[in-house]
């Protein structure tokens, strides 16, 4: 770890760059999400980790791993996810229900998907190019594995993913 805390004028301008870029594509996802199929980012999220599980359901507690989001979070978004038609909650045990992808979230998922797809095709993928796509997908494996290495090292297990 360098000495200095402050990063360079190189380093913080490609920072800035890649913190505009991702609040610039993750709007744009989302907005056409919205406008389009009526669904919100966490919407899609929750839909896509349910209609790639082999069941179509999932529990509660592996969607909070899958997505990193607080149980409060999970919780109050499967509530109304729930009262949308998307999803069901079926009890197995007292404290963790199981998520089902109901028929109606199904057919949300699969209308969108495609479209989704394909805007992160033509607004990253074609963008980047393979090259680029394979160093961007290495680095973000590094950065990713040096954070998992942190917490495993530092955070008691309590709070890890909040340290």
């Amino acid at each position: 770890m360098a000495n200095e805390p402050w990063l360079d004028d190189d380093e913080q301008k490609a920072w800035r760059s890649y913190l505009l870029m991702r609040r610039t594509l993750e709007t744009h996802l989302s907005r056409h999400l919205q406008r389009e199929f009526g669904l919100s980012e966490s919407d899609f999220e929750i839909l896509v980790n349910l209609s790639e599980s082999e069941t179509g359901r999932m529990r509660a507690f592996e969607l909070g791993e899958a997505t990193q989001w607080e149980k409060s979070r999970m919780s109050h978004h499967l509530s109304r996810m729930e009262k949308r038609g998307l999803i069901r909650k079926e009890a197995c045990d007292a404290r963790y229900p199981e998520i089902v992808l109901t028929d109606e979230g199904r057919a949300a998922i699969e209308a969108c998907a495609p479209a989704h797809a394909g805007r992160v095709r033509e607004f990253f993928v074609d963008v980047l190019g393979k090259e680029r796509m394979a160093e961007l997908g290495k680095a973000a494996d590094d950065v990713i594995a040096a954070v998992e290495e942190h917490e495993q090292t530092t955070c008691p297990p309590e709070v890890r993913g909040f340290c």
